[in-house]
């Protein structure tokens, strides 16, 4: 394997995912893919200290005559709202930014989103360089271009499709993400094999051990895989009009547990994104196994795999089934047909379901 992997995504706005340790510092990467002189570097308040110095001091070091400037909000999922959104508008209206500046989104999938939308609606959009510290954002938000912001009603309900101008992943800014944060990560890579390539699971299944160690090895390969998956299919479909959806396997049960727990996992108080996205990919491959589509087997043995993982699998205690349900009906991936649910015929082959019966949802989310 060598050093440094890269997955090229194609299309209308072709762009390169770069994966390495010691990306944080290569300011030749960070700035590869600038046009112009106005770069705002956007971060949170817990990636910040640890990276923003480094990464501002990369930048200057490889383009003398560049202006930056930062916007740093706090840090957790409730904060992805439309009013940060018009903070960090207004610090690129600050900096001065022209048609040709970046945004360098320094940080997980909520930065990754919301400094995205910034870039998507600055001027009608400018250049966005993702540079993921968490591995969920490494193997999911930073890969595709789908930016947006929170409503009190539903996640990521504003947004647009804005692709990256490039994707930066320092792999070596997981050694200080939090246990936590890596299981996140690691529910989004299990949901790649299942749903598109059964052979990852088995791969999974015996590295296990060595991505909860960190080792290097084993996260890149896992990464770069992730990616070429998530590149595969956003080439075929960039605005998820078909085959893209495939992506939400268990999203849209993981999304209402979140907006029902309103976006409290940051705090410890309810499931974070891969949390939920786990127990959303349980409950799919489960309401698969109850319309008939798949064999039990295979949502045992995906719960299995994402319990070994450290991933919660069940419903939290106190969510009521309806009120989840009533969050599903204002899924994005709702339609005139009615609920719309990414469903499996057997591990490694999901496909679009729609018109599920409210009773089959609610049958699966109270057994």
């Amino acid at each position: 394997m060598t050093a440094t992997q890269t997955v090229h995504i194609g299309g209308t706005a072709p762009y390169t995912v770069t994966i390495a340790p010691g990306l944080i510092d290569d300011g030749a990467a960070l700035t590869r893919a600038l046009r112009g002189r106005h770069l705002l570097l956007v971060s949170d308040a817990h990636v910040a200290p640890l990276y923003a110095d480094r990464v501002e001091a990369a930048a200057r070091a490889a383009r003398p005559g560049l202006t930056t400037a930062r916007y740093v909000m706090p840090a957790g999922e409730h904060e992805k709202t439309l009013a940060r959104f018009g903070e960090c508008v207004d610090a690129l209206a600050t900096l001065g930014a022209t048609r040709d500046a970046a945004v360098l989104a320094l940080g997980g999938g909520v930065i990754g989103d919301l400094a995205g939308f910034a870039g998507a609606c600055w001027m009608r959009g400018i250049d966005v360089i993702q540079v993921p510290t968490t591995l969920l954002a490494m193997v999911d938000s930073s890969v595709g271009g789908k930016t947006a912001v929170d409503l009190p009603s539903g996640k990521n309900l504003v947004g647009a499709f804005h692709p990256p101008r490039a994707v930066v992943a320092d792999t070596t800014v997981l050694r200080s993400l939090p246990d936590r944060e890596l299981r996140a990560g690691l529910a989004e890579v299990v949901k790649y094999g299942a749903i598109f390539d059964a052979g990852f699971l088995d791969w999974l299944e015996t590295h296990v051990d060595a991505l909860l160690a960190r080792d290097d090895a084993a996260v890149a390969e896992a990464v770069a895989r992730s990616c070429r998956y998530k590149a595969d299919v956003v080439e075929r479909d960039p605005l998820e009009h078909g085959d893209r959806a495939l992506l939400n396997f268990g999203h849209t049960f993981g999304h209402a547990i979140e907006t029902e727990q309103g976006y409290a996992g940051t705090s410890g108080d309810g499931l974070n994104h891969g949390e939920a996205v786990a127990v959303g990919m349980v409950l799919a491959a489960r309401l698969s196994a109850r319309l008939g589509l798949a064999p039990a087997a295979d949502a045992q043995r995906l719960q299995a795999l994402l319990q070994r993982f450290g991933l919660p699998v069940e419903i939290p205690v106190g969510l009521s089934p309806e009120a989840l349900l009533t969050r599903m009906r204002l899924d994005k991936k709702a339609d005139a047909q009615g609920l719309r649910f990414i469903l499996w015929d057997k591990a490694g082959a999901a496909r679009i379901v729609a018109g599920i019966a409210d009773e089959a949802v609610l049958a699966t989310l109270t057994a």
